[in-house]
């Protein structure tokens, strides 16, 4: 008896030591907000119920914590998008290539919104609109977002994001079945800002 007891106690050491030692939101949002910048290739899929195949796009983007994001789309069509604190801009196709801020209350423009607080682990931000649970490790972690508000819960149904040191993988699922997949590849934080990302990011 008293070795079971004495081998209950260890157990619920070890658990209480597990549990301690877990990989929370808050060490997820540190992980991810530590990289000045971050540099990589992303492929998007839009899954649509009315479609047998996914309408697939591909492109860059350049992540900069003191600035913003910028979604530089390759194909099927060529357009840069700049999402910031200010609102989210489109270069224009004209010579002088400057930007133009678009409308903010667009699906499409709370989606970016999304995908910067995301990347940038911006815990407190997601917080206020969903209800976050991570599962994993620092090195191979899953962060579920259900969303609060009436509103949100008319567009999506759940947000799945995969990662390790980075984001690599964020799927969204739409309430009415529709659904997005994005994935990051070839993600480093090794590289600095360049000039003319720079100039991208001049207001």
């Amino acid at each position: 008896m008293k070795r079971t007891g004495k081998a209950f106690c260890t157990l619920l050491l070890l658990s209480l030591t597990t549990l301690a030692h877990a990989f929370d939101l808050q060490q997820l949002s540190e992980q991810l907000a530590k990289p000045s910048v971050i540099h990589g290739r992303f492929v998007q899929e839009k899954h649509l119920r009315s479609l047998p195949q996914p309408l697939t796009s591909k492109g860059n983007f350049v992540l900069a914590k003191d600035f913003g994001l910028l979604w530089l789309l390759n194909t099927p069509l060529k357009q840069d998008y700049r999402i910031t604190s200010a609102g989210i801009a489109r270069r224009a196709m004209d010579e002088d290539g400057h930007w133009q801020m678009l409308p903010g209350k667009s699906a499409g423009a709370e989606q970016n919104r999304l995908f910067l607080a995301v990347l940038q682990g911006d815990s407190s931000g997601l917080q206020r609109d969903f209800d976050l649970h991570v599962t994993g490790d620092a090195q191979a972690w899953q962060l579920t977002l259900v969303p609060r508000s009436l509103l949100l819960q008319q567009v999506f149904k759940q947000i799945n994001i995969d990662g390790g040191a980075l984001v690599q993988r964020i799927e969204l699922l739409e309430t009415q079945g529709d659904s997005t997949l994005l994935k990051m590849i070839d993600s480093t934080s090794a590289t600095p800002l360049s000039d003319s990302e720079r100039a991208d990011f001049a207001p």
